[in-house]
């Protein structure tokens, strides 16, 4: 498998590039617009075709670069289904796997930081029958979780998320490494590691927050820092609804 993780540390966010060199296809996920070309080149030199460019969910705090990636090499473009946009994507619902040739991606439906939240869970055939990480999105990062007040209903969207955190992450193996769609720098949570990736074991011993009972955990979230700068803007661009950020 080759695997690329591309760090923006004045925003503190990730984008991920990753597949099977054998089979010369892989996916981009949570592309920034300004680094396209970057993400091009690099699969470039390793004799890889981007077949799929995912969003793990519809960002409030950077433009996406997925879709005009995936109209510059013709590939899938894909969010889960139930984002709400303004333009044709592919679908992806819960358990759904993604196959780049002899590395797989299974699609966790875990809402919380968005509706359409999705991690996905990524398998090295080569290495094993085990899958090796996870990309988290904005669900859990490391040494806190996203934040559900991006949108109406805080309340409810961290019972959500307790819930995708409790029955869907924590459930892997401990020894999954975890890699999210922030860490420290970004607004979208509050006491993030400046250390880009972590475990699922590490994350259970000591991240704070998922020791917490449901009616705790849903209480500290109200403890969040401001929202994002030009926030609506960015949630339209995304969405499609604003077609160009001039």
């Amino acid at each position: 498998m080759i695997f690329r993780p591309f760090y923006y540390y004045d925003t503190g966010c990730a984008a991920y590039l990753f597949g099977c060199a054998s089979q010369a296809k892989c996916a981009v996920v949570d592309a920034q617009e300004r680094d396209i070309d970057a993400y091009i080149a690099f699969a470039a030199q390793k004799g890889m075709a981007i077949t799929h460019v995912i969003d793990t969910h519809v960002h409030a705090d950077h433009v996406s670069g997925g879709r005009l990636l995936a109209d510059r090499v013709g590939a899938v473009y894909a969010l889960h289904e139930s984002a709400e946009v303004s333009f044709a994507f592919e679908k992806l619902h819960d358990g759904q796997v993604i196959e780049l040739g002899n590395t797989t991606v299974k699609v966790l439906h875990t809402p919380g930081h968005s509706e359409e939240s999705i991690s996905l869970l990524v398998t090295d055939l080569r290495r094993g029958p085990e899958p090796w990480f996870v990309l988290t999105g904005d669900t859990l990062f490391t040494g806190s979780v996203g934040r559900p007040d991006l949108h109406s209903r805080a309340r409810e969207f961290a019972g959500k998320l307790h819930a995708s955190l409790h029955d869907k992450l924590m459930t892997l193996p401990d020894d999954i490494e975890v890699y999210p769609g922030h860490f420290s720098g970004s607004v979208c949570g509050v006491g993030m590691s400046g250390k880009p990736s972590s475990t699922i074991g590490f994350e259970k011993r000591w991240n704070a927050l998922l020791s917490r009972s449901r009616d705790e955990f849903i209480d500290a979230m109200s403890e969040v820092p401001p929202k994002p700068a030009d926030m609506e803007r960015i949630l339209r661009l995304n969405r499609g609804t604003l077609e160009t950020a001039a």
